[in-house]
């Protein structure tokens, strides 16, 4: 019986995800806080602009978590927690608060999640541009 190990998120791709997705918020004129968790939840990078809404910290990794946990795009979910959504009651039922506003992105290695990157500080869909570009920048 053979099995497939998948490299796990390390610190280097960490801080390639929050530089790049930083480099692209400041090209757009923008200050934005930005967490990276592994697989497991656990911080492998933050950074928080003092110049940023104080709670864009806080924001980046709620939305990090979110995405984590649910292995979505946390702006493909928004939908789901309206009242009548599939999610409406989901946060209630976690240990944690979920944050279902973009730029939370699950992070895959070979098809496999390995972390998520969370972008707070920008409108919704800037903050998911700068998530995307931190991802795809680790491809």
């Amino acid at each position: 019986m053979s099995t497939t190990t998948v490299a796990p998120l390390t610190t280097e791709d960490a801080e390639l995800l929050v530089a790049t997705a930083r480099r692209a918020a400041e090209e757009a004129g923008v200050t934005v806080s930005v967490t990276v968790l592994d697989a497991g939840g656990h911080l492998l990078a933050f950074r928080r602009d003092d110049r940023a809404v104080l709670i864009s910290g806080e924001t980046s990794t709620r939305k990090a978590y979110t995405a984590l946990q649910l292995d979505a795009a946390t702006a493909d979910l928004v939908d789901a927690v309206q009242p009548g959504g599939l999610f409406h009651t989901l946060p209630t039922a976690l240990d944690r608060p979920l944050l279902f506003i973009a730029g939370g992105l699950p992070v895959h290695r070979d098809g496999r999640l390995i972390g998520a990157i969370g972008v707070g500080g920008g409108a919704p869909d800037q903050d998911h541009g700068f998530a995307t570009a931190a991802v795809r920048a680790l491809v």
